[in-house]
């Protein structure tokens, strides 16, 4: 590795740090610092309310903190869309379903930042989403209206967006929530192949049993940032106590 591979690799793919948002009164995050680098899989774990889709909205610009200061790749979040870094696949409570748009047509808005601005579709850009969507076992499904897909099936068309966007960072808002067992799987084995291939995920999550084997590290989010290590560690009932103020041993509830 030269000077310059040695100084990329060790900018993190995402620094959050000291960072405070909210919505009017209300406080979202409290000094929230997070670092994510390359090559990992991160696991966001906090009760609803506790601040991870604002987590998810800052690092991605849409949000301007009050405090803090978030990079994304040692570049603005602005910055950071512009350059096509950053792949998101938000909660289904988000998207509008009844959209009149094919499974394939959501894959292809992930080339959009590739088209430039007359958005003309090149044979690479077909390449790309035919390719997202045979990784993600949806190629029979490719010309449906994009509601008429199950709950699993949709979440994976969005992670078929963020592949074809070909983002090297990854935010994925509670993607295995309702999703059958075939797409846990499937989506849990994209995001190993993105991370093997030196990619950065974040991913909030609620299945707290999963955790291990999903994330190489887990951040444990209670509007602060309480803790960030293994998710070994995330897991230990005391630590769960903080975030949850539940019984911990009881994680299937979570």
């Amino acid at each position: 590795m030269n000077t310059a591979e040695k100084t990329v690799a060790a900018v993190p793919a995402i620094d959050v740090q000291g960072v405070s948002v909210h919505y009017g009164s209300v406080s979202a995050l409290e000094d929230a610092t997070v670092q994510l680098g390359r090559g990992r899989i991160c696991g966001l774990v906090g009760m609803n309310g506790s601040g991870k889709s604002t987590l998810f909205k800052t690092i991605m610009g849409q949000l301007k903190p009050d405090a803090g200061q978030v990079l994304v790749d040692g570049r603005s979040p602005g910055q950071a869309r512009k350059d096509k870094l950053i792949g998101y696949v938000p909660q289904n409570e988000s998207v509008d379903w009844d959209f009149p748009i094919s499974v394939r047509e959501v894959v292809m808005t992930g080339r959009y930042g590739h088209m430039g601005f007359t958005r003309r579709v090149r044979e690479a850009d077909k390449q790309a989403v035919q390719q997202a969507l045979e990784r993600v076992e949806l190629t029979g499904f490719a010309d449906r209206q994009i509601g008429q897909l199950s709950g699993g099936q949709k979440k994976r068309a969005f992670v078929a967006r963020a592949i074809a966007q070909e983002a090297s960072i990854m935010l994925l808002d509670e993607p295995f929530a309702g999703v059958d067992k075939r797409s846990e799987g499937t989506i849990t084995r994209l995001l190993r192949e993105v991370a093997d291939a030196g990619g950065s995920v974040l991913v909030s999550t609620h299945d707290l049993h999963a955790l291990p084997e999903l994330a190489d590290e887990a951040v444990l989010l209670m509007r602060r940032v309480l803790m960030q290590g293994s998710p070994e560690e995330i897991l230990k009932p005391e630590n769960l106590a903080l975030a949850f103020g539940l019984d911990p041993m009881n994680r299937g509830a979570l």
